[in-house]
């Protein structure tokens, strides 16, 4: 497991099967297996900013937050 800060309260954690964005202490973005996934949840402007520019512009399948907060 590899723990990256990428931005302000913006982290990344790569497994080995995936990548996932932490908004703040809240995992609310993923690729898993090559596919893009975003939380339905709404948290705050803030955190939606972090994840559509972590997606850059990609596709994201929605899923509730207790399929991000189970991925670790």
């Amino acid at each position: 497991m590899n723990l990256q800060p990428i931005g302000s309260n913006q982290t990344e954690i790569t497994t080995s099967n995936a990548r996932i964005l932490f908004s703040y202490k809240t995992p609310v973005a993923a690729f898993v297996d090559g596919a893009a996934y975003r939380t339905e949840k709404k948290w705050s402007v803030t955190t939606s900013r972090h994840i559509n520019q972590w997606l850059d512009g990609r596709i994201a399948a929605e899923m509730p937050q207790s399929f991000f907060d189970k991925l670790l």
